[in-house]
């Protein structure tokens, strides 16, 4: 019997699709499924969630719940990671301290002075965890969905003997999309994607040999379909590679969107890729009222007849098939430690490529160079990842300072000395949580 431990496994959307992906596969049928989460009435929640795919499904799965984090990983062969440490209250000052300089912040999970917070925040408790699993279940594969997603993959796989990657949406998510704008099946289109986390660019997409860029470009840059996506449109446009993640992402990792209230009228107004938002509403405000509506959205989920328990396109589950399943090996895009695959990216910074998963455990695909401008774009916030991560583990003010002063949109809006105010005031919004930084 293989067991999986969902580490915060109240994320229900998340949680009851990544189980019905493991269960159809045969060779989970009957394994172990433990859930944790600290929130009781979720972890209830999702278990019965989980009880009745076990049931519609005809699997014989054992569905277990724990609030004991080192229980749920005891024995575990796979790992799911959907953690956050701290509240909505600490997510708030990451977004509107930052408001009060200039600084524009759209989701304030990934990277800016908001993502760096939140990452020095969340790399304790995912080390935490990962000690865990070297006592727990040391040879366990350790899948990440936790944001930030980039620096925590550096400083787990760094600070830790786990089997670790992260994974994200955003890039099996696209072929798809490129695919329904030309009108061929998606299988037929051959990538590359390449870069670091929120930050990779599909630098050749092509079918049966024959470049797809020319025709996505015309159609894409379109007055009509241009509108649809501004930011990641106009990044085409201008540098020539699309980009993977979202405009209201991506726009906020950069220095040339968010800095004017005229650039951010023209590109970034509504929030786009924020599900659920208004005109102008940051994902804090969303999130907000997911959280607070999050009992309906079970109830949502509960009362679905027309859900199909069927595979969904996430990467986890044919990962874990791949390691220790059926061993057919999977080929994915993952977050590992560089190592020389992207020639012209920092040697030890966590990058985002292909990576082939087996019984052999994890094979990094060697992928040569980016576009040089590409590279220098995506090579400053890949060293500015390594800088939180030392700051993180020296607990050093200044290091963190020093991320913050080198950050894109901070640079471009505030001065020096507004930094160090801005900091100042964050570090101490986030005392209960980091701690003494010296």
């Amino acid at each position: 019997m293989k067991k999986f431990a969902f580490i915060g496994a109240g994320s229900f959307v998340f949680t009851r699709n990544l189980v019905v992906d493991l269960l159809t596969f045969p060779s989970f049928d009957n394994c172990e499924i433990a859930l944790m989460d600290i929130d009781r009435e979720r972890l209830d929640l999702i278990g019965k969630v989980c009880d009745r795919i076990n049931e519609k499904m005809g699997t014989h799965a054992k569905i277990t719940r724990t609030m004991d984090r080192r229980e749920a990983l005891a024995g575990a062969d796979g790992v799911v990671c959907t953690v956050f440490n701290g509240d909505m209250s600490i997510w708030r000052q990451d977004i509107e301290i930052p408001m009060k300089y200039g600084v524009d912040v759209c989701v304030g999970d990934t990277r800016n002075v908001a993502g760096i917070f939140r990452a020095l925040r969340n790399i304790p408790l995912m080390l935490d965890i990962c000690r865990d699993i070297e006592e727990c279940c040391p040879n366990a594969v350790f899948l990440n969905y936790t944001n930030p997603m980039s620096i925590l993959c550096k400083a787990m796989q760094t600070y830790s003997k786990v089997n670790v990657t992260g994974l994200c949406h955003s890039v099996q998510g696209t072929p798809p999309h490129f695919a329904k704008i030309l009108g061929i099946p998606a299988e037929e289109i051959d990538y590359t994607c390449v870069g670091i986390n929120h930050m990779a660019f599909f630098t050749k997409v092509e079918r049966n040999g024959k470049d797809l860029y020319p025709e996505l470009k015309e159609k894409m840059l379109a007055p009509g379909f241009y509108e649809t996506d501004k930011v990641k449109h106009e990044v085409m446009k201008h540098l020539g590679y699309f980009v993977t993640e979202s405009s209201g992402h991506f726009s906020e990792y950069v220095q040339w969107f968010r800095k004017r209230p005229d650039l951010i009228e023209k590109y970034c107004v509504p929030a786009e890729g924020q599900k659920g938002g208004n005109p102008g509403e940051h994902a804090y405000s969303i999130k907000v009222r997911s959280e607070r509506n999050w009992r309906e959205d079970f109830s949502k989920i509960w009362n679905d007849e027309n859900y199909e328990y069927k595979k969904s396109p996430e990467y986890g589950a044919d990962i874990f098939n791949a390691c220790f399943g059926d061993g057919k090996p999977f080929k994915f895009n993952g977050n590992v430690i560089n190592e020389g695959c992207v020639r012209n990216l920092p040697y030890d910074a966590c990058v985002e490529i292909p990576v082939y998963a087996s019984r052999s455990g994890f094979e990094k695909v060697y992928v040569g160079a980016m576009p040089e401008h590409l590279a220098i774009l995506v090579s400053t916030t890949a060293r500015i990842e390594n800088l939180v991560v030392e700051a993180a583990m020296e607990k050093s003010r200044e290091k963190v300072f020093q991320a913050v002063c080198l950050d894109p949109l901070s640079s471009a809006v505030c001065s020096l000395e507004e930094i160090k105010h801005m900091t100042d005031e964050l570090f101490e919004k986030n005392k209960d949580f980091l701690g003494d930084y010296k």
